[in-house]
């Protein structure tokens, strides 16, 4: 079984999820009391979000980088960035250290693509939904991604991933605001939902929206799975 690094803390409440799914997700494939052997470095929240808020994206690759290197030192064979966020910087990483990181993105594509679907609806931080990195990379793998088209919408997306999810608080009215867009994107032609941040999973899930739903907390931890049993 390869060692996994998983950079977390953006925020800790996504980070939870990452590491129950992952040890689920190993000891479904091979049973008994078999598990991940995997390394978290778990960075500031408040550091990684305020850098992001204020366009100080070195400060963020700085970060980061400190992460994956002290993960790299201590064993890991993969990274594993355990957020949408903070792949803004996982190309720039990736040259920096020597370890493959395991891109959410990419899972994300490949499961989008198996559903058969193409065109389908993007939800997450504003960094994901108004910067280039995500979209490119989706459209690079076949996908077209659509974002909410007003402003208010991707600020209240912002503002309750930061205020709310990311504190593990659950409000119904935010969770029927995120449906109101999640109806919008599909009257836009939207044939699935990214769940583009891995704190939207906490207040919202497949049962809840008519369209298939893509959770990349999960999607991204079966692909962490998937490395870790990889013999090759």
């Amino acid at each position: 079984m390869k060692k996994l690094g998983l950079v977390g803390g953006m925020s800790w409440v996504s980070t939870v999820d990452y590491y129950r799914f992952i040890n689920e997700g190993i000891n479904a494939k091979l049973g008994g009391l078999n598990y991940a052997e995997c390394m978290i470095y778990s960075v500031n929240f408040n550091a990684f979000v305020s850098n992001n808020t204020a366009g100080k994206w070195d400060d963020t690759f700085r970060i980061l980088l400190d992460a994956c290197r002290n993960l790299e030192k201590a064993g890991a064979e993969a990274i594993v960035l355990c957020a949408n966020t903070a792949h803004a910087v996982a190309d720039r990483l990736e040259a920096e250290i020597s370890l493959p990181i395991i891109h959410i993105v990419t899972a994300t594509a490949a499961a989008i693509r198996q559903a058969g679907l193409r065109k389908v609806g993007l939800l997450g931080t504003k960094f994901t939904m108004e910067m280039d990195f995500y979209k490119d990379k989706l459209v690079s793998l076949g996908i077209e991604p659509i974002i909410p088209a007003e402003q208010e919408a991707r600020d209240f997306i912002q503002n309750t991933l930061r205020d709310e999810l990311g504190k593990g608080i659950i409000r119904d009215e935010t969770k029927k605001g995120y449906l109101a867009i999640i109806d919008e994107l599909i009257a836009q032609g939207a044939e699935g939902i990214i769940l583009g941040c891995t704190e939207i999973p906490v207040v919202l899930n497949q049962d809840d929206v008519p369209v298939p739903v893509f959770d990349t907390t999960r999607i991204h931890s079966d692909a962490a799975v998937a490395f870790a049993l990889d013999s090759r």
